[in-house]
């Protein structure tokens, strides 16, 4: 029932598109003309790339997860080509974060820190 998991994968990159896109037009910009953000680290700009990027990251999580589905469709499951989309998921959750908190999110040392943990199984 291949099938079933390429249709799951199709909804999860619907998701994601929609997620960032209707995400960003409909709530985020609405959010961000309101007056009172919380002051983070000296200003509000903090606060609303975090909001951002965090809101984005899980469109890339469902990219991630949509990818993981396909593998699953092949004869011979590859434990290493999974590894690797876990691994390219989470290096894009480091740079996301690390760029746009400027290094202050401290989440992009975790992502980092996963995607270094996986990629050193995975060639071990």
């Amino acid at each position: 029932m291949d099938f079933l998991l390429y249709l799951a994968a199709f909804l999860l990159v619907l998701v994601s598109i929609a997620h960032s896109y209707l995400g960003e037009r409909f709530l985020l910009s609405k959010l961000f003309e309101q007056r009172h953000w919380p002051k983070v680290l000296g200003s509000d700009g903090f606060a609303k790339r975090t909001l951002r990027f965090a809101w984005h990251l899980t469109s890339v999580t469902c990219l991630g997860f949509a990818a993981i589905l396909v593998v699953l469709t092949q004869p011979q499951v590859s434990k290493l080509l999974i590894s690797q989309i876990i691994a390219t998921t989470f290096a894009f959750h480091f740079v996301i974060s690390l760029l746009a908190s400027r290094g202050k999110h401290l989440s992009w040392i975790l992502f980092g820190t996963v995607t270094f943990l996986v990629v050193l199984n995975t060639y071990l």
